[in-house]
């Protein structure tokens, strides 16, 4: 019987520093993107309401996607091994203290690029849903064995997008995004921490 052979990561592993500057880099650079997108394209930022009933939605919203994430996980093999290389080679050399930079450099800028300046372009109806949600897959590709995590990315960017189309407002998507990073972040670590510690 042939033995077999564990994947290869197809990526050295990343250093924290590493993982921080592509992070803060990211952010700036799609930032910037929407940034350009509204001033050439004439694009209006879809509006930024602080309410508390906007903030608990967009929490009950990343609870939500955060639950769904571990279901999906569970039970489709192709999901978690992809999430699991991304994981890994993300969150692994990162401390507790970088997870906040790591809800909120993305909750902030992939929020208002692909639903605050894309939808409005595209329109705040199903074309303007399934433009934004698979741009905002495809940002997640980091190689393409990680396709499963592009599907699930796709499907969270179409729940984020319509949150915008039924609130009004981009504090939902963006506390559901921040949310959702910061509770699956610190789950994984203290699940490494705990695998590690057996």
């Amino acid at each position: 019987m042939a033995q077999q052979v564990p994947d290869t990561p197809e990526m050295e592993p990343l250093t924290r520093t590493q993982v921080l500057i592509a992070m803060g880099v990211t952010a700036v650079v799609l930032m910037l993107v929407a940034k350009g997108w509204m001033q050439l394209g004439n694009v209006t930022l879809l509006p930024v309401r602080l309410t508390a009933k906007a903030a608990l939605m967009g929490v009950g919203l990343g609870l939500a996607i955060t639950a769904a994430s571990s279901l999906v996980y569970r039970f489709w093999g192709e999901y978690r091994r992809s999430a699991d290389y991304y994981l890994e080679l993300v969150l692994k050399p990162l401390l507790l203290l970088d997870l906040v930079w790591l809800g909120l450099l993305p909750g902030l800028s992939e929020e208002l690029l692909f639903r605050g300046v894309m939808m409005p372009e595209f329109g705040l109806n199903l074309e303007g849903v399934l433009i934004s949600s698979a741009c905002f897959g495809v940002l997640h590709l980091s190689n393409l064995k990680q396709w499963s995590y592009v599907v699930w990315a796709t499907c969270i960017g179409a729940l984020l997008a319509y949150s915008v189309i039924w609130t009004g407002n981009l504090l939902v998507p963006i506390v559901a995004h921040i949310s959702t990073n910061l509770i699956s972040a610190y789950t994984w670590k203290l699940n490494a921490r705990s695998q590690a510690a057996k």
